[in-house]
C-alpha cells in the first residue's frame, strides 16, 4: 500500500502538536484503507509531518476532511531501509 507524509505547519506548541497527533489517529479507516503510521514534529520548522499508508492520495484527503486536519500538503512518500541498502517501494 502507498505511503504519504502530510504536512502541517503548527505554532511550536505543545497542545496544538498534540491535538493534531490526535486528530491524525482518528484518520484511521478500514473502509477507506487509510491507517495512521506515526506524527514526527520538527520544532525549529513549526512543522508537523503525518506518516500514513492509504490506498490513495484522495482517500487520505477525504479522511483528513472527515477528521477536521488541516494540512499545507499530501505526498506520497518512499521508505528506504538502511539495514539491506536498499530503497523500498511502496
Amino acid at each position: 500500500m502507498p505511503s504519504y507524509v502530510v504536512e502541517s505547519f503548527l505554532a511550536n506548541t505543545r497542545s496544538a502538536v498534540d491535538d493534531a497527533r490526535e486528530r491524525s489517529r482518528l484518520l484511521t479507516d478500514d473502509v477507506n484503507g487509510v491507517r495512521y503510521v506515526r506524527t514526527t514534529f520538527l520544532p525549529g520548522d513549526e512543522t508537523v509531518l503525518h506518516l500514513f499508508e492509504a490506498t490513495s492520495a484522495e482517500a487520505l484527503r477525504q479522511a483528513a476532511c472527515d477528521a477536521a486536519l488541516s494540512y499545507e500538503r499530501i505526498v506520497e512518500a518512499l521508505e528506504a531501509s538502511t539495514e539491506s541498502g536498499e530503497e523500498g517501494t511502496p
